[in-house]
């Protein structure tokens, strides 16, 4: 399965991933956000702020593709992206709530609106290694990925099928170049043929 090449279903599961975490977050308050997420050097208030900030990037590039435009996700790079989380992930938490709110819904009326048309001008690239097209799946990616970060009782179990069996064609081809240890290697190699156990010692380089 490559949803990167569904955007219609992978729009789908954006929208459903993007509403559990809406509902997971509504009762977080000041302390709860504050607190330290499951990402090194982040509280959850920059696991949310990046979030919110995320969906406006990829809002960005779809609105733009709808008009014609061949846009990027962050005008101001990396930079910009790095001291929006910073500025945001201090606010209250009615307002990350807020914000983050405000931005998926705004991202979710815009892949309707794509859907609708057709993804037209689903190859233009912004910049980026992926076209609009997969937006989506990107996007889905974000919402999966940084709601089990934020340490609230959602977990890798709770992760759809679909996007499991995504996420595994990138994640499997990456293991080569993020485990260093050639006896690491081997073990897992000998796991993955089924010919030994899974080790809990496997030091793979951090993913994303």
């Amino acid at each position: 399965m490559n949803l990167e090449q569904d955007p219609h279903l992978a729009s789908r599961l954006c929208l459903d991933a993007q509403a559990r975490l809406t509902a997971a977050i509504a009762q977080l308050d000041d302390q709860t956000i504050s607190a330290d997420s499951l990402l090194p050097g982040w509280t959850r208030g920059h696991v949310l702020t990046h979030l919110a900030r995320n969906a406006d990037a990829h809002a960005r590039r779809i609105a733009g593709a709808l008009q014609g435009q061949d846009l990027g996700k962050y005008p101001g790079g990396a930079l910009q992206r790095r001291e929006e989380i910073e500025q945001g992930a201090a606010r209250p938490a009615a307002d990350i709530l807020a914000d983050l709110t405000h931005s998926q819904d705004k991202l979710a009326d815009l892949m309707r609106q794509s859907d609708q048309a057709g993804w037209p001008n689903a190859h233009f690239l912004g910049g980026s290694h992926y076209g609009v097209g997969a937006c989506p799946a990107h996007r889905l990616r974000e919402a999966e990925m940084h709601h089990v970060d934020l340490g609230i009782g959602y977990t890798p179990t709770d992760w759809p099928s679909d996007y499991v069996a995504w996420e595994m064609t990138y994640l499997l081809p990456s293991v080569e170049e993020r485990l260093h240890d050639p006896g690491q290697r081997a073990s897992m190699l000998a796991w993955l043929a089924g010919r030994g156990p899974a080790e809990h010692t496997w030091q793979l380089d951090p993913w994303g």
